[in-house]
């Protein structure tokens, strides 16, 4: 079971196309600071249904989303929280909801890549070697501008293991 936060003033739910131009803002303000990969419009609305959002009085706050990559595995892709809507657990209710997710699709595992493995260490995740994810090294990562040198951590969750409440 996953421990879920209470929501403050947000609201969890499922993404729309609607809310693609405001998941894509999120996704590319942090992506100019360097601190993920920016999305293209036409990826978002390709892979909408992978998204999950926070909305907060009517505006898109957070957002991240669970692809599918094999039988048993999934990533965890494009986690964000607006700088203002940060410390009220909405980073932790986007990754749970994943993690869910993935529980109900009969995944086994959720992957992430992060400049922040500290976040993830703390909900239960464990650090793992790059390498171990060959699919999504040739499939997605091959074609980055990063790549081979990005710097983001790869790290992973056991769905069927109980998240951290703290």
């Amino acid at each position: 079971m996953v421990s879920q936060p209470k929501l403050q003033n947000g609201r969890l739910r499922k993404a729309r196309t609607g809310d693609v131009s405001a998941i894509q803002k999120l996704i590319n303000g942090y992506a100019e600071q360097d601190a993920m990969l920016p999305r293209s419009l036409s990826e978002l609305y390709e892979n909408i249904r992978d998204f999950y959002v926070i909305e907060e009085t009517g505006a898109i706050v957070g957002c991240a989303a669970l692809h599918v990559s094999w039988k048993d595995l999934a990533e965890l892709k494009s986690l964000a929280v607006e700088a203002k809507s940060q410390g009220k657990g909405y980073g932790r209710l986007l990754v749970n909801a994943c993690i869910g997710e993935a529980g109900e699709l009969g995944l086994e595992r959720v992957f992430a890549l992060t400049y922040v493995p500290e976040m993830f260490e703390k909900m239960g995740w464990t650090q793992i070697d790059k390498a171990l994810l060959p699919r999504k090294i040739w499939t997605e990562c091959v074609y980055c501008p990063k790549f081979p040198h990005c710097g983001e951590v790869a790290v992973l969750f056991e769905v069927g293991q109980d998240a951290r409440a703290d």
